[in-house]
């Protein structure tokens, strides 16, 4: 945050030239000061949308309620010394009374445009600060100690993104993920690939950026393993038909591997396919998932299933089957797949899975599913045992030092958060490179 000083600066001096105009102007009431004043306030309001040069107008927006925010906190106490000396040297005199009006109201428009800038384009702020910045918002110190927290969770976002666009901005021309076949992302269990929400959250933006074309699976979210591989497969040839591109490179979350196995193995997709990526996948089942089953009385297991079914209906599955996506997830399951599904021969096979340290700082309900595989299944991403994650030629385990870790959906920017030590949109460019330089 330090390269924003002299921006924090600018604008707290801002601060104080409009105060002393708007105390000058009342006082000696010289009209040639009324212009400037004018201008100052509307480049108060506007500072930090125009000068960052960011590809999308959120994060200008992020900018400039950081800034607004900034100023807030930085001159409410030179502001308070300033009013207390002028009162001091004039008394409870008409120019004192206007420039404290004066001073709060240009105070309760920074805090308010700043707020509400932050509150609607932030990614990382997330529902917890803000739900917190709303109660204690009325609550003396608390409210301070949480526009802190606001104002650099803010401002740290914004220092990425600023990274993140010089990075980007200088290596534009060497189109890293221009693949020689375009890339296929293939989602997991209970969810579908909506336009306007996107399951692969911020990645597939970047890939884009960066040369790749990108597809996606268009599979219902729940369904057998078996079912969903026929749909994959449909959607690939289609894929194939309408580009001429002969195959595609396939990168599957969660049970997504597992379907797009199916359909190498057993229903012959193979000639479509250059490469299998599968990130997170439970190649070995969940443990997790077999004790449920077995905990839960069939009339429950039944009344669950329905009701998903009924929603999913609702938001675009035509036969969604909540049972029979759980039970192939269970580590019985994927044995005995496993030893009847052969080996992808000719195709680039890889895997990657991720590693939470502690379930407590992932989001919901990662966080309180994690104890409970840990019990069954040992270290996990917070609902796949690591032990289950390995499968083909080559294969990483993503961890990073600290608390934190990296769960089931911090690896598809579900949650478009920034995790320090894992950039995950640069992963995904990295990965997708890799396979640019393998030819694929």
């Amino acid at each position: 945050m330090r390269k924003y000083l002299h921006i924090r600066y600018l604008v707290y001096t801002l601060v104080f030239v409009l105060q002393a105009n708007a105390y000058l102007l009342l006082v000696h009431r010289d009209a040639w000061r009324l212009p400037f004043l004018a201008f100052a306030i509307l480049f108060q309001l506007l500072v930090g949308v125009f000068l960052p040069s960011y590809r999308r107008l959120r994060f200008r927006v992020v900018h400039h309620g950081a800034l607004c925010l900034l100023v807030f906190a930085y001159a409410f106490l030179p502001s308070l010394i300033y009013h207390i000396v002028l009162l001091v040297r004039l008394g409870a005199t008409p120019p004192f009374w206007w420039s404290l009006l004066f001073a709060t109201a240009a105070f309760f428009i920074l805090f308010w445009n700043g707020i509400i800038c932050v509150y609607c384009a932030s990614y990382q702020l997330g529902i917890r600060h803000r739900l917190l910045g709303v109660l204690c918002g009325l609550v003396p110190i608390l409210n301070l100690v949480m526009l802190r927290r606001i104002i650099v969770t803010v401002m740290d976002e914004v220092e990425f993104e600023l990274y993140k666009e010089r990075v980007n901005a200088a290596r534009a021309g060497e189109r890293l993920c221009d693949t020689k076949y375009p890339i296929l992302l293939v989602h997991g269990v209970f969810f579908r690939d909506w336009k306007h929400l996107n399951y692969w959250g911020r990645i597939p933006g970047e890939l884009q950026y960066h040369g790749a074309r990108v597809y996606y699976g268009e599979h219902q979210s729940a369904g057998s393993v078996a079912r969903s591989a026929e749909e994959l497969l449909a959607r690939v040839k289609a894929i194939v038909a309408e580009t001429g591109c002969e195959k595609v490179n396939i990168i599957a979350h969660s049970k997504g591997g597992l379907d797009c196995r199916y359909a190498l193995s057993e229903l012959g997709m193979e000639p479509y396919v250059a490469s299998l990526t599968t990130v997170n996948s439970p190649h070995r089942g969940c443990l997790f998932a077999d004790r449920l089953l077995q905990l839960a009385p069939p009339e429950m297991q039944e009344q669950i299933a329905a009701a998903y079914n009924r929603a999913a209906r609702k938001l675009g599955d035509q036969s969604p089957d909540f049972l029979a996506a759980v039970k192939d997830l269970t580590a019985e399951a994927c044995e005995a797949r496993n030893n009847r599904l052969k080996y992808p021969e000719g195709i680039f096979c890889q895997s990657f899975g991720s590693r939470l340290n502690d379930g407590k700082s992932a989001r919901f309900p990662l966080n309180l599913s994690y104890r409970f595989v840990r019990y069954f299944d040992g270290a996990n991403d917070g609902l796949v045992g690591e032990s289950s994650f390995a499968f083909g030629a080559r294969y990483h385990l993503i961890t990073v030092q600290g608390a934190r870790g990296v769960s089931h959906g911090d690896v598809i920017d579900l949650n478009r958060e920034n995790i320090a030590e894992f950039d995950v949109r640069e992963f995904y460019v990295q990965l997708v490179h890799d396979l640019k330089e393998k030819g694929l």
